[in-house]
């Protein structure tokens, strides 16, 4: 997610939720969140709650970085991508 602060500048959210429980397990918020960052992340997601079987997400272009394919490979984790403007619906 995004939004414009009072002053202009842009920042971003990158939330993580579990889908089954709808617990929030993180909310990093910075003016940019590249691959690397929600790398990041995720790994300290999964050694706090373990490695899930897939991850469902947007296709922005911090998901879509090679990085995170390779990472994801790498993990044995499956990442699905969302229909735009279709939260619910996958691709």
């Amino acid at each position: 997610m995004h939004d414009t602060l009072a002053n202009g500048k842009t920042i971003r959210t990158l939330n993580i939720i579990d889908d089954f429980s709808r617990e929030a397990l993180s909310i990093s918020v910075d003016a940019s969140l590249p691959a690397h960052r929600v790398i990041r992340e995720l790994e300290k997601l999964v050694e706090w709650r373990g490695k899930p079987e897939k991850i469902r997400s947007d296709s922005g272009p911090e998901f879509m970085a090679a990085a995170v394919t390779e990472w994801c490979g790498k993990k044995q984790i499956t990442w699905e991508f969302i229909q735009p403007a279709s939260p619910h619906r996958t691709a």
